[in-house]
């Protein structure tokens, strides 16, 4: 008896221990990577915003900060597919980048003579980004080979600016275009920054501000050359009064003798180089425009002042004591 039930005891521990090894050898191994697509190689290529070095007669023109940059990257994977990525920075919060691939065309061809489809193409590369504030990543993998992307592929690469009515045939509103997956060559557009502290008599000691503005207010003045002979000028306002509007000019300079009320400049701003409205938001706050004049002619030959005026009291462009900020235009 005692015999017959080691015997089953035997049995049935077999029959466990069999289950259990016909078990794992059914499951496949968790460390199998065999089956998993792999990058074979890649490629990596930078954008920054339009100031015309693709189209000269057409850059960028919108109130988007002039900051965003994009980064594209282009990978191989082993199933046959290419995965592109495009990484933003300095988005917008909340605002929607519309990313697309157009493939390039004869201008005769279309029908506003736009020397691309204006259709994008899906199958390459249409993504929609959702700014944050910071930095934002969409990808797309698509059947087309990655050696005829980076190659043979004859495409514009475009951003459409989100604080605009998106256009495919608008060039201007466009904040990024280049050759899709191809190293912009065309970045030789000079820049130029300026900097600008609170006014203490710099200009002159009898001009040194007077009022209830804090004194940490600072300015950044930025001049860019846009490919069609005029100029970006961007003004980025540092420590600012939130809800506050600050009119940003640049006056002309001019012989006392001449002015009606003898002030070292003209008293009504000059429209052509800047003449902004920017709103406070209780830290860093910005604006930009197109000037016509060149940034030559900005940077070298204009003599005028830059100046800042008061949000806390009436704008006067008589009393430079009123003025938050002066100083000599992009010097």
């Amino acid at each position: 008896m005692k015999h017959t039930f080691k015997l089953s005891l035997l049995f049935i521990s077999l029959l466990v221990f069999g289950a259990s090894s016909c078990k794992k050898e059914d499951t496949p191994d968790s460390t199998d990577n065999s089956s998993e697509v792999m990058v074979t190689q890649s490629m990596s290529y930078a954008y920054t915003l339009h100031n015309g070095q693709t189209v000269p007669s057409a850059p960028y023109k919108g109130m988007h900060p002039d900051d965003l940059m994009a980064n594209m990257k282009v990978e191989e994977l082993s199933n046959g597919k290419t995965r592109i990525s495009v990484t933003l920075e300095n988005t917008l919060d909340g605002k929607v980048y519309m990313i697309h691939a157009h493939d390039a065309a004869d201008a005769n061809s279309t029908p506003n003579n736009t020397p691309y489809s204006e259709s994008p193409n899906s199958s390459l590369f249409v993504k929609m980004a959702e700014g944050n504030g910071g930095t934002v990543t969409v990808m797309q993998e698509t059947d087309m080979s990655y050696s005829s992307i980076i190659n043979d592929y004859n495409g514009f690469f475009v951003i459409h600016d989100p604080l605009q009515g998106m256009s495919t045939v608008d060039i201007s509103t466009y904040l990024i275009v280049g050759a899709f997956a191809r190293t912009q060559t065309a970045s030789n557009l000079k820049s130029m920054v300026f900097d600008y502290a609170f006014n203490t008599g710099q200009v002159a000691s009898s001009y040194a501000y007077s009022g209830s503005h804090q004194n940490t207010l600072s300015a950044k003045l930025k001049i860019q050359e846009l490919g069609n002979g005029e100029s970006r000028v961007s003004v980025w306002l540092m420590n600012t009064l939130d809800a506050k509007t600050y009119m940003v000019h640049a006056h002309d300079k001019a012989d006392p003798s001449s002015t009606p009320n003898m002030t070292p400049y003209q008293e009504s701003p000059n429209s052509s180089v800047c003449t902004l409205m920017i709103k406070g938001n209780g830290s860093t706050a910005w604006n930009n425009q197109i000037s016509t004049m060149s940034y030559t002619q900005l940077t070298t030959m204009y003599e005028g002042f830059f100046v800042v005026h008061d949000p806390l009291q009436a704008i006067s462009t008589v009393d430079p004591t009123t003025y938050v900020i002066l100083g000599n235009f992009a010097r």
